[in-house]
């Protein structure tokens, strides 16, 4: 057996150098949040501490704006049907 567990989480790369950290970048920023809605740890997200406040405020950006949504209640509409 090994030692550390391993992850199975698919791993995300990094953010490239072209690509704007933006709310108006819903396609970027939606990639950093879980499936139930929440904001994705540094760690799991392998960002840098800048990288990780300027993706955290573009994501509350645009939930103030309804471009996102806070919450992902999809499992919970299911399970009541």
């Amino acid at each position: 057996m090994d030692k550390y567990k391993r992850s199975f989480r698919k791993r995300l790369p990094p953010i490239q150098s072209g690509d704007r950290i933006d709310y108006r970048n819903i396609r970027l920023i939606s990639q950093f949040i879980s499936e139930q809605g929440k904001i994705l740890s540094r760690r799991v997200n392998r960002l840098t501490l800048k990288q990780q406040r300027l993706i955290t405020i573009a994501i509350k950006q645009a939930r103030i704006l309804s471009l996102l949504p806070f919450l992902n209640n999809d499992r919970l509409l299911e399970r009541t049907e």
